[in-house]
């Protein structure tokens, strides 16, 4: 019983600390769509997101999932009118790259070089937009939001535009809280019940696979399960009383950048109207192939280091 209480009561907390984003961030930019602000910004980066197959507005949602987090790229998706394709886009450059500040810092915490770490996210997630908009070529309906409000005719007033951003924000917080608050007593009981030490265990295969020591796994049980962000104490606790080198750290976190949260980074996409699946694979699919090759590599040049150092 005092799982659930306290699950709850991070979710709660949750929800109020992601809600304080989310509601403000929704009302401003539902606002500046009727202002000349917002077709201004448009205009400026067009030519940019064009080569990501978005429209210039779509800068909105990836500025503010990159400054802040995924919640507050989810704001700013929901206050515009996007086709399904681009949403789709959206959504996986996100997956990649957000909350680039406080993750970034985690990185350098670890050990992880910066210049690796902006590489690998900004790299990935531009790299994959501009592969699905040559790749794909349907999705361009309109994206329906969960049971957000429907579109509605341009309002008259600035009351008018008050309501609209009003009823929009609130539904944004709504969603959330119907997604963050089941995940938060899942991740208590996980907590509660010791049951990532067991992940970590049962991550062994995994580790071999990415080619890093077995000591490793803890961290990359904590990212995977609680994100870079979320999981960054144990993933820095890890680090420091596990003996995880810096190879190893390394390796493991451009695994994570690709596939971290794995849980609530795909479920929180459910609302926007997107395929899930295909969104899960990619960051599987990437995080596995990125990080075996870099590991081959980077045993390739340890050899070739050995060699020339034993001649």
């Amino acid at each position: 019983m005092s799982t659930l209480r306290n699950g709850l009561k991070a979710g709660l907390k949750t929800t109020w600390s992601l809600g304080k984003i989310i509601f403000p961030i929704t009302l401003l930019v539902t606002m500046l769509q009727y202002t000349p602000v917002l077709p201004f910004i448009i205009d400026l980066v067009a030519p940019v997101m064009g080569l990501f197959g978005l429209s210039g507005d779509a800068a909105i949602p990836l500025v503010l999932g990159n400054a802040l987090n995924l919640y507050a790229g989810i704001a700013g998706i929901l206050s515009l009118e996007l086709t399904v394709k681009e949403v789709f886009i959206l959504a996986v450059m996100l997956s990649f790259s957000h909350n680039i500040f406080i993750e970034t810092g985690v990185a350098l915490k670890v050990g992880v070089k910066l210049w690796i770490v902006l590489v690998v996210r900004f790299g990935l997630a531009g790299l994959s937009a501009i592969i699905i908009n040559l790749l794909w070529k349907g999705g361009g309906e309109v994206a329906q939001y969960g049971f957000a409000p429907e579109a509605v005719a341009a309002p008259e007033s600035w009351m008018g535009i008050l309501l609209i951003g009003l009823e929009k924000a609130s539904f944004g917080v709504l969603q959330l809280a119907l997604i963050v608050i089941p995940l938060m007593i899942m991740i208590q009981i996980l907590k509660d019940k010791q049951y990532l030490q067991k992940i970590s265990n049962l991550l062994g295969p995994l580790t071999r696979l990415l080619g890093v020591e077995k000591n490793a796994s803890l961290t990359l049980a904590s990212g995977l399960v609680f994100g870079l962000a979320m999981g960054a104490g144990v993933m820095i606790q890890a680090v420091q009383e596990d003996g995880v080198s810096k190879k190893d750290a390394t390796l493991v976190f451009i695994f994570l950048v690709a596939c971290h949260a794995i849980v609530e980074d795909t479920l929180i996409f459910i609302p926007l109207g997107i395929p899930i699946w295909p969104l899960l694979a990619i960051r599987v699919v990437t995080a596995l192939v990125l990080t075996i090759f870099v590991s081959y590599m980077w045993r390739k040049a340890e050899e070739k280091q050995k060699e020339v150092v034993s001649t």
